[in-house]
């Protein structure tokens, strides 16, 4: 080897071993009340033994999270659970329930070496604990990777067979940040904004109203929020199939920096892709939810019997630090979020999660096919539907994935011709459901898949003939599972968020039940089809009508419509798909008001919450109704739709669609 040759060599182990000698490695501080794991970009402190968040040193930042709070305050998973069947307290009867942070007893290194760190924090039930934890094995897991902005987090739930019954509410990680630092959030490209602070929502510069989550901002501490009427965190919730990206930035001209909640897959959270979950609000706090009733209600406790066992993994989750040294651009910093969001979806399932209940990409398995749609009073012919929702669940009836909340879900959705590829499932017997926008009803394939480590199985073409007896006479709204294409009004401008003024989900703004009876004041809404124009002349939700002394009467509409011709002696069918119900009794009458009993009663139903939530959709409900010819004359007929449920503002229906077909 000549002078110049061995030269370049030796600079080139001198540049391999400088660089591998100064790659900052994971480091593993175990201290007495902590462990702290730093990889020289992110520092993290956990309690010891009990696996809390206590702090998140990054980019110059000594803390991200809030240290005017308690330790136990600041980064935590927790449950609300109850005691189950009979046992269930006074209290979980009325849906609250017990909070119970999660915090561990026992302490264990995983994972150590330069590359990767594993910690695990594990509590364990025992008898002895009956009725002060529930019957659980929790298994808090805590990743940090070399040369990676951020951490994991994921956890391990287990309820023996021979443990007592309960009742879980609700699980979800959260971060309590540092109110003096992060004031701007993003949850999504059309929804983020400067947000209030904490102290804004606290008398006597905040005024609760309806209920504690709404406060009306008397006198905000920030000039630019004198204007801003309501904060509620409910008006920030996310549909689990786009809730995948959420937090807040530190804006600083000099040095910017970003905390995000990163979730790569909605397969271990419950009730399918359309699930509505919080994401983050005022405190500043941003939460990864797994499992809660919001928009759903007590169909979504999970209810554990006394031999029932059980395990599930919730997440990983990505915990994601970004900056910005020269500029003041919360733009910059939430796409670059997006992105490190897609990476992490791409890289699903992680291959790094040290725990056996994990599964790789390897111990999965495919489902694929094609889903065609037949509805022979449009076409006899088999349509390829783009955009469907298709997915696996646990076994059970026709819909009940959107009630389902123990198991995993798997979902995707078919390209322009109809195909789709469900990939990465878990092990296990499912059921294949689907629903398609634009057509009723749900599908579920006749046969249990049963799924197996490395399978690809192939059901080929799948048909969904959607309900349907005859020819549409007349058709309200569009079948999609929601209320979006009603008419929403303006808002009251004494409660008026700024960030949904003009915004294509303006249904967010607080306050819009009220303004029903403030536009049918004395007479309920009357729908002549035909001649009505459903995205102006249909009310978003069918509320009850606030009284001069403080009380609520139930609401009556009327749908006028004309029959050329009508069979006395055949059958008509009339479809009603509702998008929510909250406590509302919904009844049917046919040309005679007074007709008791009514030709349909649901019952009260529902306990969704979707009103007071500022949301647009809840649970799906479809009804057929069979209506005889002699109800209906030719020329001019009434359908009365009464929500007679009286009790409270928040009682009533959003309705997704509603048509009339002839019975052929």
């Amino acid at each position: 080897m000549n002078f110049t040759n061995r030269f370049s060599f030796l600079m080139l182990l001198f540049i391999l071993v400088l660089g591998s000698a100064t790659k900052p490695g994971v480091r593993l501080d175990i201290q007495d009340k902590h462990v702290i794991m730093d990889n020289g970009i992110v520092r993290v402190n956990l309690s010891n033994p009990e696996g809390i968040v206590t702090g998140i040193q990054y980019n110059g930042l000594d803390n991200l999270l809030e240290v005017l709070n308690e330790e136990s305050n600041r980064g935590y998973w927790d449950i609300v659970w109850d005691q189950g069947g009979e046992k269930r307290t006074e209290k979980g009867k009325k849906g609250k329930g017990t909070l119970d942070r999660l915090e561990a007893t026992n302490f264990t290194v995983i994972v150590k070496n330069e590359e990767q760190v594993e910690l695990s924090f594990t509590r364990t039930w025992n008898s002895s604990l009956e009725g002060k934890f529930a019957p659980l094995n929790i298994d808090k897991r805590f990743i940090m990777l070399a040369g990676s902005s951020g951490f994991y987090t994921y956890a391990i739930y287990e309820h023996l067979k021979e443990w007592p019954a309960f009742d879980l509410d609700n699980t979800r990680i959260a971060f309590k940040l540092r109110k003096d630092k992060f004031c701007y959030m993003a949850v999504a490209d059309n929804r983020q904004r400067f947000m209030p602070l904490p102290d804004d929502r606290l008398p006597p510069r905040g005024e609760v109203l309806a209920y504690p989550e709404a406060v009306r901002l008397v006198d905000p501490l920030e000039p630019e929020f004198k204007g801003e009427q309501v904060d509620d965190k409910y008006e920030y919730a996310c549909e689990s199939r786009y809730n995948h990206v959420h937090g807040w930035i530190h804006l600083d001209p000099s040095n910017s920096t970003g905390f995000w909640l990163i979730t790569p897959s909605y397969e271990f959270r419950s009730a399918g892709p359309l699930k509505q979950y919080l994401t983050s609000h005022v405190g500043p706090t941003t939460l990864s939810v797994f499992h809660s009733t919001h928009y759903s209600g007590v169909d979504l406790i999970m209810k554990f019997g006394p031999n029932e066992p059980w395990k599930k993994v919730y997440g990983p989750i990505f915990i994601y630090l970004n900056s910005l040294s020269n500029g003041f651009s919360p733009t910059r910093l939430w796409e670059d979020a997006k992105q490190q969001m897609v990476n992490e979806v791409e890289s699903w399932p992680y291959t790094f999660p040290a725990s056996k209940d994990f599964l790789s990409s390897e111990q999965r398995g495919k489902v694929q096919g094609r889903l065609l749609v037949r509805d022979r009073y449009i076409s006899d012919a088999f349509i390829p539907v783009s955009g469907a929702y298709v997915g696996l669940a646990a076994i059970g009836e026709v819909g009940s994935w959107q009630r389902e909340c123990k198991g995993y879900q798997f979902w995707t959705i078919t390209d322009d011709k109809g195909y789709f590829s469900i990939i990465n499932i878990r092990p296990g017997d499912y059921n294949l459901y689907s629903w398609v926008t634009g057509f009723i009803g749900d599908y579920q394939f006749d046969s249990v898949i049963n799924v197996t480590s490395g399978c690809d199985i192939n059901v080929n073409e799948l048909v969904y003939e959607p309900p349907r007896d005859g020819p549409t006479l007349w058709e309200i709204g569009m079948p999609d599972r929601s209320a979006a294409e009603f008419f929403v009004p303006d808002p009251n401008p004494m409660y008026i968020n700024r960030l949904y003024v003009n915004h294509p989900e303006r249904f967010r703004q607080y306050g819009l039940w009220e303004r029903y009876a403030e536009l049918y004041p004395k007479e309920d809404l009357v729908y002549n089809v035909g001649i009505s124009d459903y995205r102006k002349d249909w009310f978003f939700a069918q509320v009850t009508r606030k009284k001069d002394n403080n009380t609520y009467q139930g609401t009556t509409w009327k749908i006028n419509f004309n029959l050329d011709c009508v069979n006395k002696n055949g059958t008509y069918t009339l479809r009603v798909a509702l998008a929510s119900v909250h406590s509302a009794e919904l009844e049917i009458r046919i040309n005679n008001l007074e007709a008791n009993p009514p030709l349909f009663s649901s019952g009260v139903i529902g306990k969704e919450n979707t009103i007071a939530r500022h949301g647009i959709h809840g649970l799906y409900w479809l009804y057929s109704i069979e209506v005889e010819g002699n109800l209906l004359v030719q020329g001019n007929n009434t359908i009365f739709l009464t929500q007679a449920t009286n009790t409270s503002p928040f009682i009533g229906i959003l309705y997704d669609y509603i048509r009339l077909e002839y019975k052929q």
